[in-house]
């Protein structure tokens, strides 16, 4: 029985022993990664600057990369050129000489900001494009493939005017800016993937400007010179409410197959549920946001030089139709824009 008594007293003090060590341990345990991650954050400046902070798309965008700069103890402006191009370049010029230590930034086309984004970088300043991929590679650009989209888009028209189906074969496309990124690659895409669709015939490819109302007037042309119009693409959803409102007008509403594209914000799932779009490419403005400021953590934890990383994160995206729309299946642009005043 006292042998008994001594090898329990003896199996106690040791299991004090351990426990007591291991909360020791425990105490003293740290993650070693955690503060230098932090550290490579905090204090830095972000400087935003869209094509305007006025529509759905950059009020997501900026809207995370605020609330997320904001967790992370750095600093964040936004400039807005509302829609100029050269306000915008304006912008760019001053943002370089304040030297913030990264522009997230949404070209207008391809053309207009290069030299200052290869100015930026040589600054030493790192760039996010967003969306809008212009001619030069920068750090990092975030938004979808657009030419990968404008084939997959091909391959839908075909299935709703193609040859299998007892139509025109005839359908149109409404692009935004000619140059603009969104544009010029889904089209060029589009046009490449119409290439295996011989009996689809393009019958007007226009120019909208990111105008709802341009939008509308020529879409309204179109169909009156094409009554027959199998279906039309719109590269962007924004926009696009001005060519379902001329296919509604017309009484083509449910007729013509209207395909677009867009950040998921509310107005694409109202259109979707009123019929006014047949179905849309809905690649997550938020999604978007979120990866652009993961790029931003991505780079300045690096410590590589401004522009000696340079990679693309391509943005996912999901088909949508009316089947699809459910309570919360689309954002509110309001509420993103909360977050940026």
């Amino acid at each position: 029985m006292k042998s008994a008594l001594l090898r329990f007293a003896a199996i106690a003090v040791a299991a004090l022993t351990v426990g007591g060590v291991t909360a020791r341990a425990q105490d003293n345990m740290n993650d070693p990664y955690r503060e230098p991650a932090l550290n490579a954050l905090k204090g830095k400046s972000i400087a935003y600057l869209p094509i305007s902070i006025g529509f759905d798309l950059a009020q997501a965008w900026g809207g995370v990369i605020k609330t997320e700069a904001d967790r992370y103890g750095m600093t964040f402006k936004a400039r807005d050129p509302n829609w100029s191009t050269d306000a915008m370049a304006q912008a760019m010029t001053s943002l370089i000489a304040e030297h913030p230590d990264v522009i997230v930034t949404q070209n207008p086309d391809l053309q207009s900001l290069a030299r200052l984004l290869k100015q930026a970088n040589a600054a030493g300043i790192r760039v996010i494009q967003m969306n809008m991929q212009g001619a030069i590679q920068t750090d990092a650009f975030v938004g979808p493939d657009f030419i990968s989209m404008g084939q997959q888009e091909a391959g839908m028209m075909a299935k709703a005017c193609g040859k299998d189906t007892q139509t025109s074969h005839k359908i149109a496309i409404v692009q935004g800016v000619l140059t603009g990124g969104v544009s010029y690659y889904q089209v060029k895409g589009l046009l490449e993937g119409l290439k295996a669709h011989p009996e689809i015939k393009v019958v007007s490819s226009q120019a909208a400007d990111w105008d709802a109302s341009k939008a509308r007037a020529v879409t309204e042309t179109v169909l009156q010179q094409n009554p027959d119009l199998c279906g039309i693409v719109d590269v962007w959803d924004g926009q696009g409410v001005g060519t379902g409102a001329a296919i509604k007008q017309a009484g083509k509403q449910g007729q013509v197959y209207f395909l677009t594209s867009g950040g998921g914000a509310q107005s694409m799932c109202d259109r979707l549920e009123d019929g006014t779009f047949s179905a849309a490419i809905n690649y997550d403005a938020p999604g978007m946001g979120r990866d652009a400021f993961t790029a931003i953590s991505a780079l300045l934890q690096s410590k590589q030089p401004a522009g000696s990383i340079k990679f693309q994160l391509y943005s996912p995206t999901r088909v949508m139709t009316k089947a699809d729309v459910k309570a919360g299946t689309c954002w509110d642009p309001q509420a993103y824009a909360a977050l940026l005043r």
